[in-house]
């Protein structure tokens, strides 16, 4: 089964850490990853830009709105995510466990909808 890992944090306090705090957990997150691809758990990743470049579609009665910049009431924000493959949930929830975002941060572990969209 493919599980969407997505990653949460608080972007002012990840820009504030000390480069040598960002490098450290840059280097965790290489090593978690090259520990998937290892074992053939790793499907993609992707890191998104800042929430200051996000813009918000929404459509509410026929009307198409956007709105620029952050988006959401919370303190984080969606910075990436991974697909991996597990047996199951449980399997896919030990493998986010161990990547150093869930220190700082949260992860969202979610199960994906297959190629027939069950």
């Amino acid at each position: 089964m493919k599980f969407a890992c997505l990653f949460y944090h608080n972007e002012d306090a990840m820009t504030a850490f000390p480069a040598s705090q960002r490098d450290a957990l840059a280097a965790s997150c290489k090593a978690w990853v090259e520990g998937l691809q290892r074992e053939g758990q790793y499907v993609d990743a992707l890191g998104l830009a800042s929430t200051q470049t996000a813009t918000t579609v929404r459509v509410r009665d026929g009307q198409v709105s956007y709105t620029d910049g952050p988006f959401a009431e919370t303190k984080e924000q969606l910075g990436g995510l991974t697909v991996i493959e597990a047996r199951d949930l449980d399997e896919a929830l030990r493998i986010a466990s161990k990547i150093s975002v869930a220190k700082t941060g949260s992860i969202e572990v979610r199960p994906l909808f297959d190629q027939l969209g069950k």
